[in-house]
């Protein structure tokens, strides 16, 4: 998508249909019951954005046209009034997130009778504040008096109906209201509630609670703000949303929203932000506002995030083809909100990651037809507790004859001893400790085997420095979970036994079990045959 787009051909489009439409009720008439069941279309004819630093370039004031990930936020966002489910948008800074939200408010505002939306955020000025264009008030008000006068209900008056945080509509009942700081949630009941910068919140058990009775819907937008929080711990309990699927019973829809689904936030830009911040000290505020992560001022983390994002796409960064070797990693569900997880790579390249809900002996037959398409040859599960189950499973398709015989079955155990344990942990230098002295067990070496792919890979790409091909990692961009992958890589720590080894965390306070990830480290696992996997 080009981009910037042409704002004065879309201004003029637009005024076309404003002078077709003037004075002719009829089609008024007509195109407001259209809009009505058409929201994102209104939106894309007449909702507006706002900003300052287009001046003298482009105009300030725009006509909204969305990029394909700002039309998927809104479909998001109208998918959870729809279904009474309750939503949470991870966001980095300037995707235009709120703005989202003000034209999904404005249009439930006009077409839909009787709808209450209420705003909050941590400060009353960022709820409303007259004259400051970064207020959502200020945002609201921007699109409704741009809209053409026959749009407007017919008896509004900005004198009584326009107030500090409210917006009542006179001819539906109707109305938008604001709340801030611990004050979020108790005024009254509304069809849908949007908590702007959610884990940024004072007090959010407090709102938590006050909330959890007023509204059918509450949307949570922010950027993150550490871990164990409130907000990272609705995150990682709620199921990331993809177009075309239903939307989960019981549980948060998540959305996430990169800095690279941007159009205009290229590599060059991502890479001068970032030198910026470094230089100043700031790498952690970059990280988390940036690249969305949660863990940028903890310690001890296994994977860093920036290792992580260096790696995406890395073979066609440093023109690595993929071999001929397939493997895969299976990650078993051990109960409750557990789930199994699948990976796949071809060579160095992640190529798939998925998960799902569901029994043990089930996942061979769900992950089947993925790895039979993928050409994967060799499968590591989890061999321990319920991976028993997946094993029976396996089983019972080669007894049934619909087990692929070219895919070979082995079993994994993170608590089993480490890999050649007399050798030295670094190659070559016989001074570093050695395997058995420095890891509790595989999972741990397994884990620091990935952590190093990372870091060559960070390394290759950022300082053109040389490895072998075989040594590094790469994370295809078009994974659907690659989002939720990224996270889950970044969660783990390192702490020391009693014993002075070392030992993977995997669940740090207020996280959950990180599915995808372990599906990768096993996926990866030094088991694994370095023949032949790669070609450069």
């Amino acid at each position: 998508m080009e981009w910037p787009p042409d704002f004065h051909a879309e201004n003029l489009r637009r005024f076309r249909m404003m002078e077709r439409a003037r004075g002719n009720l009829e089609l008024q008439g007509k195109v407001l019951a259209y809009y009505k069941h058409h929201p994102i279309e209104w939106m894309k004819d007449w909702c507006v954005t706002f900003d300052p630093r287009n001046e003298p370039l482009l105009p300030r004031l725009m006509p909204f046209i969305p990029f394909p990930r700002q039309a998927e936020n809104i479909e998001w966002l109208l998918e959870c009034i729809h279904s009474k489910t309750n939503g949470l948008e991870e966001k980095t800074r300037d995707v235009g997130a709120t703005w989202c939200c003000v034209y999904v408010a404005c249009h439930q505002w006009i077409f839909w009778p009787g709808s209450v939306i209420g705003f909050g955020s941590l400060k009353e000025d960022a709820v409303d504040k007259r004259g400051d264009p970064k207020a959502i008030f200020s945002k609201l008000r921007m699109n409704l008096y741009n809209l053409p006068v026959w749009m407007l209900p017919l008896s509004f008056d900005k004198r009584i109906h326009d107030a500090h945080m409210k917006l009542i509509n006179p001819s539906n009942d109707s109305s938008i209201t604001g709340e801030a700081g611990t004050n979020i949630g108790r005024s009254g009941r509304t069809t849908v509630f949007f908590v702007d910068e959610s884990a940024h919140l004072e007090e959010p058990e407090m709102i938590e609670a006050a909330l959890g009775d007023n509204t059918n819907v509450r949307i949570d937008i922010s950027s993150v703000n550490g871990s164990g929080n409130v907000f990272h711990r609705k995150r990682l309990a709620g199921e990331v949303w993809q177009p075309e699927c239903p939307m989960p019973k019981g549980k948060t829809s998540v959305f996430l929203f990169d800095w690279r689904d941007h159009p205009n936030k290229t590599q060059e830009w991502y890479d001068l932000r970032r030198s910026r911040a470094e230089a100043e000290g700031l790498l952690h505020v970059f990280a988390q506002e940036v690249d969305r992560d949660y863990l940028a001022s903890v310690d001890n983390i296994i994977i860093k995030q920036e290792w992580v994002e260096a790696a995406i796409d890395a073979h066609i960064k440093l023109n690595i083809r993929p071999g001929i070797e397939r493997v895969a990693g299976q990650d078993i569900a051990d109960g409750g909100g557990d789930k199994n997880a699948l990976a796949i790579r071809h060579g160095i390249i992640l190529r798939h990651c998925d998960h799902w809900a569901g029994e043990a002996g089930d996942a061979p037959g769900i992950g089947r037809p993925v790895m039979v398409e993928q050409g994967v040859r060799e499968l590591f599960y989890d061999s321990v507790g319920v991976g028993a189950g997946y094993k029976t499973g396996v089983n019972n398709l080669k007894n049934q004859g619909t087990w692929p015989q070219a895919i070979a079955v082995y079993p994994w155990s993170g608590a089993g001893e480490v890999l050649d344990p007399k050798q030295p942990i670094i190659p070559g230098d016989p001074d570093s400790p050695k395997n058995e002295d420095q890891y509790a067990n595989l999972k741990a070496q397994s884990w620091f085997r990935l952590r190093t792919r990372f870091i060559k890979t960070f390394r290759a790409v950022r300082h053109g420095e040389k490895f072998e091909p075989v040594e590094l990692i790469s994370l295809d961009s078009r994974m659907p979970r690659l989002h939720e992958l990224k996270s889950e890589l970044s969660q783990a720590v390192h702490k020391v036994s009693g014993t002075g080894k070392t030992l993977v965390d995997k669940c740090p306070a207020g996280t959950r079990s990180p599915n995808l990830a372990d599906a990768v480290v096993i996926c990866y696992n030094p088991n694994t045959p370095s023949r032949g996997f790669f070609s450069a």
